[in-house]
């Protein structure tokens, strides 16, 4: 994958290049600031655009409105922006506009190499991907509206996973539920916040949007099911019997 690097830190900067390329992808550009980002980014086509939020001469919110500018003028790119701490409005900001597949990750989680990769796959392949502590403080200044009212419990948590940008495999395996019990949670989903099908097929980055403006919580993960076998039983049919399992 081509990727196209906007970050102010020298050091994080070589850091991204040395992890991106060590996994094979090719990095056309490590840029410090934005002011030559458009020109780059049409002269070395990227797939994938790492930006920082807050870049020079400001370091206010330079990294943002580059990331919304790209998206606007070029849908078709994939864009993730990288963040010291939650930043709440420009989460919001960039999750509400129009664009491509999105990203919106806390610096830390660069350090964790094994899930940033993952997660910058998901996103060149059309996933929206937030970080879980951007979900969880976005969900803290929202309320719930009548739409998120009618969801049942597993419903909720659903949404909450599909927020955060999981496959449905990766929710069944979260939840210890099969993915076809996924399938019908999502398209109750769907239907109880009134989100038709249509042709772009982002019904699930819609779902998500709402959810995040409008309240829920994202759910603790669920207890590992306890075991399957059934317990032993007395001849005369008891009752599991009592003493050392054997």
């Amino acid at each position: 994958m081509r990727v196209l690097i906007c970050e102010d830190s020298a050091l994080l900067r070589a850091g991204l290049v040395r992890v991106l390329e060590d996994a094979g992808h090719e990095v056309v550009a490590a840029l410090p600031d934005a002011s030559n980002l458009d020109e780059t980014v049409d002269r070395t086509a990227p797939e994938l655009c790492i930006l920082d939020v807050r870049l020079p001469p400001r370091w206010t919110d330079e990294g943002i409105r580059a990331a919304l500018s790209l998206r606007a003028r070029l849908p078709e790119l994939a864009v993730l922006v990288l963040s010291q701490y939650v930043e709440e409005r420009y989460a919001a900001d960039l999750i509400s506009s129009s664009g491509g597949a999105l990203g919106y990750l806390l610096k830390d989680r660069v350090a964790d190499v094994t899930d940033f990769l993952e997660a910058i796959e998901r996103i060149a392949a059309g996933a929206t991907v937030l970080d879980p502590e951007v979900v969880a403080q976005l969900l803290s200044r929202r309320t719930r509206d009548e739409r998120m009212l009618r969801l049942t419990d597993r419903e909720a948590s659903v949404l909450a996973l599909i927020a955060e940008g999981r496959s449905n495999q990766a929710i069944a395996k979260t939840l210890h539920v099969t993915e076809g019990s996924v399938e019908k949670h999502i398209t109750a989903v769907f239907q109880k916040l009134n989100l038709e099908p249509d042709e772009s097929g982002n019904r699930r980055v819609l779902a998500a949007i709402a959810h995040l403006e409008h309240g829920g919580a994202t759910p603790p993960a669920p207890p590992t099911p306890p075991s399957q076998t059934p317990p032993s039983q007395t001849p005369g049919g008891r009752g599991p019997q009592t003493g050392t399992n054997r």
